[in-house]
């Protein structure tokens, strides 16, 4: 290698690292202004008098609003510029988490928190994207496993800081405080070096034809509809999603009343348990990459025993289980949770044309918000108004079982869906 490509090449590198760096923190800041306001629940009930279901709706309006808007705004990632889109977004998200400090009831909340959502729609989609641009396919699943480490860490952060913050400054500064740093890493974002956007073109069916053919809308629609290996894929992470956000939801308030301490404790408790995915996210990705160079589909069947695993593990602890040792085992569940998610994500890019990865993705938030996220906080908030919360939580390891059968399925779809996909060299801008 001559001299000016391996400067390049180190130039490559360092571009890539910055903007992993940067992706990384805005996930993790964006989990952070998500889940804040798990740990300010019981503050907002005393104020404001509300339900449980309430408060699982504040959750779920992030989600709504994710859920309506992932798909275009995924479009416009694809179509015009990742980074300008996610600077974008990450600005206006920190903005609105900044606003919910100044609401005065629970409908100028609910309002603030549906912007968060719109904030944040194209953000995962276009951040897949320009990861799985930056570092090579049989890293996919490790990398994106890697950035993935940030929700965990995020949520809680956002969890424990919410509690701290609200017991020695009042709820509402909670919301402000957490907001700033995000903001700060959003105008940095501007920086990075983004892929140039690719053609919707494929390979021609003859020989004879010299230039790729434009992918007709009809093809595009193909790559979603009538793929099996996204379709099983997508419900099941909704089914794992539905269990994941419905924990960093309710998990405080559990220990909070089941155990009588304080809702600071309760978010350092639930934060703990949580963190684990630290562990979990990154592990998965790196398990999957390594059983795929032996197995093709392994990026569905790891998710399938990981859900498998979690399930089993949650029912345990919620069902049989109180006191220290079930907080060990919801600490082992903490590491098992999030594993799916990086294998998940990354079927997402395996198997479609590269020029629609973000979409893809997009795709993915929207099915696993409309079945999943959206669902999960409000419906175990009823179950807990009429059964109470204890019984509501057993509930969970039913849909992580869901999940496994659908990854389990969608395995046996992945080698003749990614078999299809058009390979395209993509190109850094200058």
């Amino acid at each position: 290698m001559n001299t000016s490509s391996t400067t390049d090449y180190q130039t490559s590198v360092k571009s890539a690292r910055f903007a992993f760096v940067l992706l990384f923190l805005l996930y993790m800041f964006d989990y952070i202004d998500r889940l804040v306001i798990s740990a300010l629940f019981p503050f907002l009930k005393e104020d404001w008098g509300l339900t449980d279901t309430h408060c699982g709706l504040l959750i779920s309006a992030v989600y709504w609003s994710i859920l309506l808007l992932s798909l275009p705004s995924s479009i416009v990632v694809d179509r015009w510029s990742r980074r300008k889109s996610i600077g974008i977004m990450s600005l206006l998200w920190g903005f609105a988490c900044m606003a919910c400090a100044f609401t005065r009831n629970f409908t100028q909340l609910f309002a603030a928190r549906t912007v968060i959502g719109i904030g944040e729609a194209g953000y995962a989609p276009g951040g897949a994207a320009m990861i799985s641009a930056l570092f090579p396919q049989e890293k996919r699943a490790k990398m994106l496993g890697l950035w993935n480490a940030s929700i965990p860490l995020g949520s809680a952060m956002g969890i424990a800081l919410g509690g701290l913050i609200a017991e020695h400054f009042g709820w509402r500064n909670a919301f402000g405080i957490v907001a700033i740093p995000g903001i700060l890493v959003a105008l940095l974002f501007f920086k990075v070096k983004d892929y140039q956007t690719v053609e919707l073109v494929q390979t021609p069916a003859k020989e004879k034809e010299e230039a790729p053919k434009k992918l007709p809308l009809r093809n595009i629609t193909f790559q979603f509809m009538r793929n099996k290996t996204l379709i099983s894929n997508n419900l099941a992470f909704a089914a794992n999603t539905f269990v994941t956000t419905s924990l960093l939801t309710w998990l405080p308030s559990y220990f909070n009343r089941l155990e009588g301490i304080p809702m600071s404790k309760a978010g350092l408790k639930s934060g703990l348990v949580l963190l684990m995915a630290i562990v979990g996210a990154p592990l998965g990705g790196y398990l999957a990459d390594r059983w795929q160079r032996k197995r093709k589909n392994a990026r569905l069947l790891f998710p399938s025993l990981s859900s498998l695993a979690t399930g089993l593990i949650l029912f345990i602890a919620f069902v049989f289980l109180r006191g220290n040792l079930q907080y060990g085992v919801l600490i082992l569940a903490g590491v098992f949770a999030i594993a799916f998610v990086p294998a998940s994500v990354a079927v997402t890019q395996d198997v479609v044309h590269p020029g629609l990865r973000a979409t893809s993705t997009g795709l993915c938030v929207v099915v696993q918000h409309l079945f999943g996220s959206a669902l999960g906080p409000p419906f175990i908030g009823a179950l807990s108004d009429k059964y109470g919360l204890e019984t509501a939580m057993q509930f969970l390891p039913l849909f992580t079982f869901l999940a496994a059968i659908l990854y389990f399925v969608g395995s046996f779809f992945y080698e003749r869906d990614l078999a299809r996909v058009e390979r395209i060299e993509l190109v850094m801008e200058e």
